[in-house]
Order: structure tokens, then sequence, then C-alpha cells
């Protein structure tokens, strides 16, 4: 079974078109008053607009999640940050001193909440602007792909 949202598409057309001739064969016994009695071209465009609506849901599925990670990662990282500073400037008041190993303990929470702050945001937001990017082409090539369906149909099984 293909996987293809383009081929989803094609498959929803293609059954509505399917049953439009059918009835047309059926009821109306070969005269050409299908498409008003059946819907015809519009219920083709709404069974691939439909099935259209159906694959770029799944297509975005987890778009949000790599947006929040990439846009809210940084943060996180800025929070450790000033906690790590917070806790250098602590340690430098408690040892009464202003040495190196009273600060570093807390600089380097800092640089490493910053860095997994980074090493989440940088991949999560590359990831994202990817996917959107791929997601587009998709429902334009679904788009351009129903747009010749439908003519290919009005003017070989619905005129």
């Amino acid at each position: 079974m293909v996987h293809s949202p383009v081929a989803q598409v094609f498959r929803a057309g293609y059954q509505e078109l399917l049953q439009l001739t059918r009835a047309k064969r059926q009821v109306v016994g070969g005269e050409d008053r299908m498409t008003a009695e059946f819907g015809g071209i519009e219920n083709v465009n709404r069974s691939m607009k439909r099935q259209q609506n159906v694959e770029l849901t799944k297509l975005e599925y987890g778009l949000t999640f790599l947006a929040t990670t990439g846009s809210t990662s940084p943060f996180v990282g800025l929070f450790g940050t000033v906690w790590g500073i917070m806790t250098a400037f602590l340690g430098l008041s408690a040892a009464h001193s202003s040495s190196i190993q009273a600060v570093a303990p807390g600089i380097a929470e800092a640089l490493i909440t910053t860095a997994i702050g980074l090493v989440a945001a940088i991949p999560a937001q590359v990831f994202y602007n990817y996917l959107t990017g791929r997601v587009h082409v998709l429902a334009t090539d679904m788009e351009n792909f129903m747009s010749e369906f439908l003519n290919i149909a009005e003017r070989h099984f619905l005129s």
C-alpha cells in the first residue's frame, strides 16, 4: 500500500469518481444529468479536499513539539546560567575569598546548562524548519494534483 499523501488524495478522488460514474450509469441511464443530480465534480473536490486535510494533519504531527523545544530550550539554558552564576556568587561569599575555586562550580553549572539548552534547541529548530518546508511542498503538490485530477475528471467523465 502506498503511503504517499498525494496517492491518498488520488485514492479519495478516484473512489468518489467511481461512485459517481456508477450512479450515472445505474440511475440516469446514460443521460448526462449526473453532475446536477449527484453533485458531480463538487463531490470529487470535497472528497479530495477532506483527504488532503487528513494527510496534512498527519504530516504536521509533532511539529508543535519541535517548535516548542526550539523556542523554549534557550530560555531553560538561560535560567540555568542565571542559577549557576547565583551559585557562583554564593560560593564566593561562603568562602570569604576571591579565588577561582570558590566560583568554579557555579560557573561550570552555568556553562553546562547553557550548552544543554543549545544542544536541544538548535537541532529542534533545524528539523522544524526542514519539516515545515517539506510539509509546504507536499501541500502544494497535493493542491496541484487535485487541480489536474479535477480537470481530467470533468473533461472525460463528468462533462
